[in-house]
């Protein structure tokens, strides 16, 4: 007999052999596809950004660090990450699920409410100038809010009045970024 550490364990499979319901292996599975069109998908906006970068003139004549730079580093760094993740992928690395994501992949998908969320952004894109950013906001976050099951109607479009008139004295105000007011232009 061979020394205790080199036997299977009695309840399951031999390493080399068949299953303990008698399947045999199922063989490791191939490259991540996914992982190759994130590749692919890094390349290009890095490429796109280095070629965009080229274009952008340069600033005011003191400053050490012109423009282009930022996108200079950004964009080469994009093609270096999809180069490592092109040669990681080939090499057989797979990337690893979430431990902590509660997500039941075997669900199907929910396209009712894929659908609304979809309604609830072409209205909000359609009615932002005629009704403005305050008024288009509540109906945002209430409407988006519903579609995933919050059923308090009222208080959903209270918060998001709260939510839309603050970001728009946020950005309007405070940074300086006009956010059209629609109907309630002279009164916000």
């Amino acid at each position: 007999m061979s020394a205790a550490g080199t036997r299977p364990a009695p309840d399951g499979p031999a390493p080399d052999g068949p299953a303990a319901d008698g399947s045999a292996d199922r063989a490791a599975p191939g490259p991540d596809r996914a992982q190759y069109g994130l590749a692919a998908f890094l390349a290009l906006v890095g490429v796109v950004t280095l070629v965009d970068s080229a274009g952008l003139r340069p600033g005011f004549a003191d400053q050490v660090v012109q423009p282009s730079a930022f996108g200079y580093v950004i964009g080469a760094a994009l093609v270096l990450l999809a180069v490592l993740l092109a040669v990681a992928t080939a090499r057989g690395d797979r990337a690893e699920g979430e431990a902590g994501e509660d997500v039941d992949l075997t669900q199907r998908t929910d396209w009712r409410t894929l659908a609304g969320l979809a309604g609830v952004l072409v209205a909000t894109v359609a009615l932002l100038d005629r009704l403005g950013w305050a008024i288009v906001g509540a109906l945002l976050f209430a409407g988006a809010a519903t579609v995933l099951g919050n059923r308090h109607w009222v208080r959903n479009l209270l918060i998001g009045a709260v939510l839309s008139v603050a970001s728009w004295y946020g950005f309007y105000v405070g940074l300086g970024i006009p956010i059209p007011a629609g109907v309630l232009d002279g009164i916000l």
